[in-house]
């Protein structure tokens, strides 16, 4: 499993609050919102129906759900349009950041990025500064369940999948874009629900730091993704075994 997944399910732990519940359910009605800007029906629209899917296995309630389409649809009023935008720039000890922002109102988000960032030793960058070290993937990641790793890694190959890790922990499975639905409908088949399905930025190469260091640019990508904007925050760091450990205990 890698560091990211690992550090992603350690902060699933640590985070179960109704404070963070809370900001979870704020985050998923804005990705279901900005889904059903291409049509409110699940059943059309495949990003939604992944949106509405993921916030159902969050216990997200069908009132907020139903709010969330209809925001995005433009059938509820008098509320700001959201926009998606993705910003690019470095933490410290040079490690590159690509931010999904969800936002009603961009000189907010813009600020509030750059205020952590700042204090952190980082900065915000120009467009393409930072994207040239990432590319776009399909994710999905899932429990094994008792399934083994021959069985399943037949299976993401014959959907098209790229790679496939697999622990007693989590199994996580990498596609190309094109092959998303395939992946998605295979798993489906299968019975299989994922924790998480998604696009993401994944590095082309990774920086591995020191562990103290490590550390550090942890805990300023956790600050990013407390900001209200923010939706997800992608890195080229290298997160080892003994800097998850140092960070759990933290």
């Amino acid at each position: 499993m890698s560091g990211h997944s690992k550090w992603s399910t350690i902060k699933r732990k640590k985070g179960a609050t109704d404070a963070r519940r809370g900001k979870a359910f704020t985050r998923l009605a804005k990705e279901i919102s900005v889904a059903s800007r291409a049509g409110g029906d699940p059943e059309t629209n495949f990003r939604l129906r992944l949106a509405v899917a993921k916030a159902r296995a969050a216990n997200m309630p069908k009132d907020n759900i139903r709010r969330a389409i209809k925001r995005g649809t433009g059938e509820e009023k008098g509320i700001a349009a959201l926009e998606q935008v993705t910003y690019e720039g470095y933490a410290q000890h040079g490690v590159a950041l690509m931010i999904e922002v969800v936002t009603d109102n961009r000189n907010r988000a813009v600020a509030a990025l750059r205020h952590v960032l700042t204090r952190a030793g980082g900065n915000l960058g120009e467009n393409g500064s930072v994207a040239w070290q990432f590319e776009a993937k399909a994710y999905f990641a899932f429990l094994p369940e008792g399934r083994g790793e021959d069985v399943l890694f037949e299976l993401a190959l014959e959907a098209g999948a790229d790679d496939l890790t697999y622990s007693d922990e989590l199994v996580e499975i990498f596609a190309s874009v094109e092959s998303f639905k395939e992946v998605s409908d295979a798993l489906e088949a299968a019975d299989i629900s994922p924790e998480e399905a998604m696009l993401r930025m994944e590095p082309v190469n990774s920086v591995e730091l020191v562990s103290q260091k490590t550390g550090q640019v942890m805990k300023t990508i956790e600050a990013l993704e407390e900001l209200d904007d923010v939706q997800n925050v992608y890195t080229n760091l290298d997160v080892t075994a003994e800097a998850l450990s140092a960070f759990a205990a933290g």
